[in-house]
């Protein structure tokens, strides 16, 4: 086994040669006025050659089984990377008018945790996704605290730090119990070992248990969530759209790989656990929802309500349940990153505030801003024809095809909550055209980077939903 075995992992070596052309073209030019738009260019650039060369890069394994990426691996890579590329886009106003000096390292730390998501993804052990759940990890604390000198944005990262901290701890805790109970750390190993085992023995149930609970963290799922609110309240804009998305995209899809491959045996303990977590998740979520007047905080309990549906295509840990949370997650890329540019805009046009008050009667100053972050909140609730019903539907039915009475229960419930959220999401549609205001935010022209933005999202609102060949080649792929 020698160093050639880094060449079956392409993806992450480009990823970390791109880290290194962003570093030095940041540290050339750290005297430029133009340092922001070089370097954000630069970045786009290579996130798109990286989602090329992704598309033609297959199945490959190395270090013996401990980094394995499968066809379904690959293609979560490009869909991160595609929402990686709208936060990048999305962000460059907010970089030149506030932190235009740190523009490079805001660049290095979003590729750094992208590197760590596609470790999380491809790894074939524990210790590897260990690793690489920690290399997300870290350079997202850092962007947390970006805007170090704003109170809340500190209070956050300090909140987000300690959380994921004991997160980590947990999980490794449950870790050291499945190897006590396996005698290795490789997810095919341990599922023969389980497999041997008529009954679950006490420290394999543990082991699963702790290994989850600190999973769900990083999920951000009840009753692990209490970190989220004050994370992206304080979080600038950007960072808080991708911790949204994307670190949800990669902790799904890493929980679904984990669960069917190395704990596929005791899928008759995980699989309640599941159920329980998915209905508090989305119901305690939905109604927190509602209270919340601060519209970064009602998109962290949205984001949580997200989290448990996106769960449920991890039930069964079928291929339609992997088609499916690869689908979502892609709907819910540009859904959400759709709401957050609209947020990111308002917000820099009105002094930083992100009340939902500053939304009353939008539509009268910013009619098309108002329009687009209606469609986004539409498909974030579901509403036909936008990809957002469609994206739940498919969900609904990975969950349905286990066949269970808990399982039809659970699909019940999560339908019935469907309808709540599309009561709070339509508060800030009623904020924006009906609910009138003596104050409302004065016309404003949109920058280029946030009508890109919003242009690729919108597309993506209204043409995921409808073009079957996107699912078809999602389900082709889904095989792990």
């Amino acid at each position: 086994m020698g160093y050639s075995q880094f060449l079956n992992m392409i993806p992450e070596a480009i990823l970390v040669l791109m880290l290194l052309i962003v570093f030095f073209t940041d540290f050339c030019l750290h005297k430029s006025e133009r340092k922001v738009e070089v370097v954000g260019r630069m970045t786009m650039t290579l996130l798109i050659c990286q989602t090329v060369m992704l598309t033609t890069s297959g199945p490959a394994e190395a270090f013996g089984g401990m980094y394995v990426a499968s066809q379904a691996a690959q293609v979560m890579k490009i869909i991160l990377t595609f929402g990686t590329f709208i936060v990048v886009v999305m962000a460059q106003p907010w970089l030149e008018r506030e932190a235009s000096k740190y523009a490079g390292e805001f660049h290095l730390l979003v590729l750094s945790t992208l590197l760590g998501m596609y470790i999380m993804m491809s790894s074939g052990s524990f210790l590897q996704f260990f690793l690489g759940l920690e290399t997300a990890s870290v350079p997202m604390a850092c962007l947390v605290a970006f805007d170090k000198w704003k109170k809340k944005s500190a209070e956050a990262a300090a909140k987000y730090i300690l959380v994921a901290t004991f997160s980590s701890g947990v999980m490794l805790y449950g870790i050291s119990f499945i190897y006590a109970a396996t005698g290795t750390l490789y997810f095919g190993d341990v599922a023969d070992v389980l497999e041997r085992n008529y009954l679950a023995s006490p420290l394999q149930i543990m082991g699963l248990v702790f290994f989850f609970s600190g999973l769900a963290f990083k999920l951000s799922l009840v009753p692990f969530h209490f970190w989220t609110a004050d994370t992206y309240e304080g979080a600038p804009t950007p960072v808080t759209g991708y911790l949204s998305v994307c670190s949800k995209g990669a902790a799904a899809f890493a929980a679904l790989v984990i669960l069917a491959k190395a704990f596929g045996p005791m899928i008759d303990y995980w699989e309640y656990m599941l159920y329980v977590v998915i209905v508090l998740s989305i119901t305690i979520a939905n109604l927190f929802a509602i209270r919340q007047s601060e519209l970064k905080r009602f998109m962290a309990f949205s984001s949580i309500s997200q989290a448990g549906y996106i769960m449920l295509a991890v039930i069964g840990g079928s291929q339609m349940g992997m088609t499916s949370l690869m689908y979502y997650v892609l709907v819910y890329i540009v859904a959400n990153m759709a709401v957050f540019t609209v947020i990111s805009a308002v917000e820099q046009n009105n002094g930083g505030v992100t009340k939902m008050s500053a939304y009353d009667g939008l539509y009268q100053t910013n009619p098309k801003l108002s329009f687009l972050m209606t469609l986004a909140l539409f498909s974030l609730a579901g509403i036909p024809p936008f990809a957002g019903m469609f994206s739940k539907f498919f969900v609904f039915m990975a969950a349905a095809e286990q066949g269970s009475f808990w399982a039809y229960f659970v699909v019940f419930v999560a339908l019935v909550n469907t309808v709540v959220s599309l009561y709070y999401y339509l508060l800030i549609v009623k904020a924006m055209y009906i609910k009138p205001s003596d104050n409302p935010l004065p016309t404003f022209k949109s920058d280029e980077a946030t009508k890109i933005a919003l242009g690729i999202c919108t597309a993506g609102i209204a043409l995921f939903g409808i073009c079957s060949c996107i699912y078809d080649w999602l389900f082709a792929a889904s095989a792990f």
